[in-house]
């Protein structure tokens, strides 16, 4: 459920008219629910209250300081995938201790960096990294405890881009490889192993290869401790699905249902990772239409935002849901929206049917939480849009939008120019 509603023909977050936010703050303009983002989350909370966990958002998926310190005040803490987003959670007050780091590409500043903070865990992806934090945490000293990311070669059965369980994948170490990794780590003086991981995807809408991959993980557990080997903390990555267009994702207590039978009785402390399932139907991207534009083939909604402001209808063809913020009873049109770049690709639908929109009228962009502002840039030099958090009849600025000067920042003409 999601906070985003009509009232009177007119969209509303929570309690405030989204033409309002529009006036006050301008478009493109992302817009957050303060009460979508808590249920969400203590969605989570409640599903596995009574086993031990902590609750990891993927940092990924939204990065806003304001966002991260309200899960954080909940008790929740952070999947982390670079030093930056690691600041990020720090600053949001997120306890180290309740802080994972996963990604392939670990640099030796961002594991000194880490290390220095004592974070939960690296979810380690291969033994080249295992060996690079051995060597840090000797040279400063200290022991870095850590998961190996297993990958448990388990179809997510999800958009390709977003699937990662699979042999052909570059995350993580092959299952039938572990034991021999855990046996190296475990011999390591500067290493101290203590969890597993597994992540097999995104935008997941059913819950069996969560199930599928965690039995497989459990195998090795076992095998895991018959080799002298105690794993305390279980990675289960994250991965659940939302509803973008039809589609009817398991609740995160259909997951605890389901995941919690296999642990009982296990000593071991579940770390989940959810990212999009939070974040992604808390949030919309209310833009503006700029001009209409009749085609040869087709009409053409010419908006304010762009790819760079939301990229995932042009990196993976992705559908939102886009509506107008004021109902009307115009004729259904079929057009493509789409953005200012200067790309062909620069779309947020294509051949939508919409009622038939009009210049100056506002258009939300649903479901655009997760990866949206995360993923966006300043391509074709445009300024990164403004964040917004709804709060009951409140709202308040999140994230400033940024301004030309601001796309100048750390640039110089140097002498030899």
């Amino acid at each position: 459920m999601h906070s985003f509603q009509y009232k009177n023909g007119e969209l509303y977050a929570e309690n405030v008219a989204l033409k309002d936010i529009a006036k006050t703050y301008g478009t493109p303009v992302y817009v957050y629910s303060h009460e979508t983002l808590l249920n969400h989350f203590m969605a989570y909370e409640n599903a596995f209250k009574g086993f031990p966990h902590i609750t990891c958002f993927a940092v990924k998926a939204n990065s806003n300081l304001a966002i991260l310190n309200l899960f954080g005040k909940h008790g929740g803490g952070a999947d982390v995938v670079s030093g930056g987003e690691l600041y990020r959670a720090l600053k949001a007050g997120i306890p180290a201790n309740k802080i994972v780091y996963a990604g392939v590409g670990k640099t030796e500043e961002e594991i000194r960096y880490a290390l220095k903070n004592k974070i939960l865990m690296f979810n380690v992806e291969s033994g080249d990294e295992l060996n690079e934090i051995d060597r840090v945490a000797g040279n400063m000293r200290v022991k870095a405890p850590i998961a190996l990311r297993i990958n448990p070669d388990i179809d997510a059965e999800t958009h390709p881009y977003i699937s990662t369980g699979l042999k052909k994948h570059k995350f993580g170490i092959p299952i039938e490889n572990a034991l021999v990794h855990y046996k190296l780590a475990h011999k390591f003086k500067n290493i101290e192993t203590v969890g597993i991981h597994k992540h097999i995807g995104s935008q997941l809408t059913k819950i069996s290869p969560f199930v599928d991959a965690l039995k497989r993980i459990l195998l090795l557990v076992d095998e895991l401790q018959k080799n002298g080997i105690r794993i305390r903390n279980l990675d289960i990555g994250g991965g659940l699905g939302i509803t973008y267009r039809d589609e009817v994702p398991p609740h995160p207590s259909q997951l605890a249902k389901s995941l919690l039978p296999l642990l009982k009785e296990r000593d071991l402390t579940v770390v989940l990772e959810p990212g999009r399932s939070i974040v992604g139907n808390a949030g919309i991207l209310l833009t503006k239409t700029l001009y209409l534009k009749e085609g040869q083939d087709k009409q053409f909604v010419i908006v304010d935002a762009g790819m760079n402001d939301l990229m995932r209808p042009s990196l993976y063809d992705a559908y939102h849901h886009i509506q107008p913020v004021v109902k009307n009873k115009r004729a259904i049109i079929a057009a493509d929206i789409v953005g200012p770049i200067c790309e062909s690709g620069d779309f947020l639908a294509k051949g939508r049917e919409i009622t038939g929109v009009k210049k100056g009228e506002l258009l939300a962009v649903m479901s655009a939480g997760a990866y949206g502002f995360s993923m966006s840039s300043n391509y074709n030099s445009r300024p990164k849009v403004a964040e917004v958090m709804v709060k009951g009849r409140k709202h308040a600025l999140i994230r400033s939008r940024e301004t030309l000067k601001d796309l100048l920042k750390g640039e110089t003409v140097p002498e030899l120019v």
